[in-house]
């Protein structure tokens, strides 16, 4: 899907999130994204498998709090869940590494980190891997800026603009849902209670959600509400580590670091294929 093709179907969740009450017709909603009714629901279903109407179900307060009221503990149960029928979580198959102390301090001296820029069928996303993991991976308008980031992370570390490397890892994110997938690793920086979050995260199944409570229950710190709130905003690795499933206990979907209409699509699109 072409970025383009995203940017309709972004704005057609965003104009259905603020008009649901008044139940748009879809012709109303194709004009929204700038295409024509019979245009707009091809385009829609080959993204998300059904069709706008189905997916915007999905998106309701009603509908998450429905997923939250499946288990007391979604990240515990994912666990067994993930590994039954045809559909393994591919998160059970990330291993997070913390970057150490020493290589914090050092900057990077001595680390290389290939980065590009690919499609997905979210926007482009800019993806930086080192021989260790994955770095970074997150949803760009300015590619320039993220690298800025990036450089500012790791000043000392060599950056190599490498699109033909850091492709499998698109082409991960494009497979359809219950593709065999390989393991893939993680390098991350973060404290040691970040790391435990994102870790936590990495056990909520696609199709599934979790409040900031259930993730703070998890990680053992069940007052540190506010804290794994932030832990979640600063997940450097979006899409692998899933903090767009973590949402408020009212069933409010919450904030993204990459825009809620992104979030909606992401958890809209996934629920169509596993819940």
């Amino acid at each position: 899907m072409s970025v383009s093709d995203y940017q309709r179907i972004e704005k057609a969740i965003e104009f259905l999130d603020a008009h649901f009450r008044e139940q748009p017709n879809l012709a109303r909603v194709a004009r929204a994204a700038g295409l024509s009714a019979f245009h707009f629901q091809r385009l829609f279903r080959r993204w998300a498998g059904v069709s706008p109407k189905r997916f915007v179900q999905y998106l309701t307060a009603v509908h998450a709090r429905a997923l939250l009221r499946q288990t007391t503990n979604v990240l515990e149960a994912a666990h067994g869940a993930g590994l039954s029928g045809g559909g393994r979580l591919h998160d059970l198959m990330v291993t997070v590494h913390a970057a150490t102390p020493g290589d914090i301090q050092s900057g990077g001296r001595g680390l290389v980190i290939r980065y590009g820029t690919h499609p997905t069928p979210f926007g482009d996303c800019f993806c930086a891997l080192t021989d260790r993991g994955i770095c970074a991976l997150e949803f760009v308008s300015s590619t320039k800026q993220t690298l800025k980031r990036l450089r500012s992370e790791w000043p000392r570390a060599e950056l190599r603009h490498a699109p033909k490397e850091t492709a499998a890892v698109a082409a991960r994110l494009r497979r359809r849902p219950g593709a065999v997938r390989a393991p893939v690793s993680l390098y991350v920086k973060g404290t040691n209670f970040q790391v435990r979050v994102w870790e936590a995260l990495l056990r909520i199944a696609p199709g599934k959600l979790a409040t900031y409570e259930m993730v703070a229950r998890q990680v053992g710190k069940p007052r540190a509400v506010r804290a794994v709130a932030n832990a979640v905003a600063s997940n450097p690795v979006a899409l692998l580590i899933p903090c767009h499933r973590v949402i408020r206990k009212s069933g409010a979907l919450g904030g993204y670091r990459w825009g809620v209409a992104r979030k909606q699509a992401l958890i809209g699109w996934e629920s169509a294929r596993f819940a």
